[in-house]
């Protein structure tokens, strides 16, 4: 009932920047808010930055500083501008919405996922 899509991955040198967007779509009544996690190969899933309806944000500390979560809510779209990108943030970055649907119901629903690459 929900579509979750990233865009804007890629490949990047080591203190470059990468923007990446995220729109969902779907049967949504309202998006209480969305998020970037992202997963490299042997490590587990963690979430990078958050950003509400109401635009409180929230960053895990390996790219407080770095990275930048915002949000359009007419276009149900988050970005992730990243700068000063690391070796260490190469991973696949995956989007969350968290979504209200038939005026009651929470979910949390994922894309597929965005590679970025930042070489040494």
């Amino acid at each position: 009932q929900v579509q979750v899509m990233e865009s804007g991955g890629g490949l990047v040198q080591p203190g470059g920047s990468l923007r990446l967007s995220c729109t969902a779509s779907g049967n949504i009544f309202s998006i209480n808010a969305m998020g970037w996690s992202r997963q490299a190969p042997g490590k587990q899933r963690e979430l990078v930055a958050s950003i509400t309806s109401g635009g409180s944000t929230r960053y895990a500390d390996s790219v407080k500083g770095r990275f930048t979560v915002s949000g359009d809510n007419a276009r149900n779209t988050v970005y992730l501008q990243m700068n000063s990108l690391k070796p260490d943030d190469t991973a696949v970055y995956y989007c969350n919405a968290d979504v209200t649907i038939n005026n009651r119901h929470q979910y949390r629903y994922w894309g597929q996922g965005t590679q970025v690459t930042v070489s040494s």
